[in-house]
């Protein structure tokens, strides 16, 4: 059964984690912005009781159990209608096996990150049903600009529902934005690539896909059901060939064949993927003909970034759109 959590509105508190990296990354400047953001939507913005500078290891994380306290803090308190994290990293997946998720089942709200954060939302969704959202970083809005697209992203999908149709930003960036707030380097927006034409509507899954695929053989996988469109995306360590392999991982599993689309965020420069090499890549995979593949979209991590609800309904038209319903 599908759950989707109550929309947003003015006045709501708003609860920051670190799953994975420490909020000890982020700098002051870039949170006083994000903390200024969210203000102006309205929201109360309080931190859980372990994600503070002082809560940091070697790996720029904290302990498991830390972690895992802090998540089922913002799940049982009722007064917290969305939760947001701090960044992404790496070990997120420690948590999984740890989860109430009997809680977060019975306490249904907005969470909402990205990357690593991809193994919270494939195991909430896989042991609960309950739709997440693969979007902004609490860190993420603390960009001085070239944000609008990412904000304005977000408070349609949170404040208003899901309906809405995607669009392509205008510009986009690959810099290292939070080095040097000022001087940023902004590419015109070429649009999506339509590789293959069709249409589907189905449930979203995926997330980071080299993330995504630590949960095969698991019971944190969701499984693909009938009229599913993936939407995946990776990070600048993806070359052409580790994203082939690992999606080719996913081609593998038995109920692929319950896949209808596929949606693919925009690679990072350091990625090195052309859309002359991708189209190579897909068009060769029997298992993916005749279906819909649109790439280059405005998720993952480049910016800006759309909001995208996992385990909530998309349609890809013949024209190339992609609707989430």
């Amino acid at each position: 059964m599908t759950i989707i959590p109550e929309r947003l509105k003015k006045g709501d508190k708003v609860m920051i984690v670190a799953p994975s990296r420490s909020l000890k990354l982020i700098g002051a400047d870039c949170r006083k912005i994000a903390q200024d953001r969210l203000k102006s939507l309205g929201l109360e913005v309080v931190f859980a009781p372990n994600t503070t500078d002082e809560n940091c290891d070697l790996t720029i994380s904290t302990d498991v159990k830390k972690r895992v306290d802090d998540l089922h803090f913002a799940f049982a308190d009722k007064s917290v209608k969305a939760i947001l994290t701090v960044i992404g990293g790496f070990n997120s997946n420690q948590m999984i096996k740890h989860l109430d998720y009997d809680l977060i089942k019975n306490n249904p709200k907005i969470f909402m990150g990205f990357s690593d954060i991809t193994a919270l939302h494939t195991a909430i969704y896989a042991k609960t049903g309950l739709v997440t959202y693969y979007g902004p970083h609490y860190s993420s809005l603390g960009m001085l600009k070239g944000c609008e697209y990412t904000l304005e992203n977000m408070i349609k999908t949170l404040f208003e529902g899901h309906t809405q149709e995607l669009k392509a930003s205008e510009n986009w960036s690959d810099d290292m934005w939070f080095l040097d707030q000022e001087n940023r380097k902004f590419i015109k927006n070429e649009g999506w690539w339509q590789i293959q034409k069709g249409k589907a509507k189905g449930t979203i899954i995926g997330g980071n896909l080299c993330t995504f695929i630590l949960h095969l053989g698991t019971p944190y996988r969701p499984k693909f059901k009938p009229d599913t469109i993936l939407f995946l995306e990776d990070d600048e360590e993806s070359h052409l060939l580790t994203f082939e392999r690992n999606l080719q991982a996913l081609i593998n599993q038995d109920d692929f064949v319950n896949v209808k689309g596929l949606v693919i965020g925009r690679f990072q420069n350091n990625s090195k993927v052309t859309r002359e090499k991708l189209e190579f890549i897909l068009k060769n995979k029997p298992e993916l003909n005749n279906m819909p593949i649109i790439a280059n979209i405005d998720m993952g991590h480049t910016t800006p970034i759309a909001t995208i609800p996992l385990g909530a309904e998309a349609e890809i038209t013949i024209d190339g759109k992609i609707k989430i319903l």
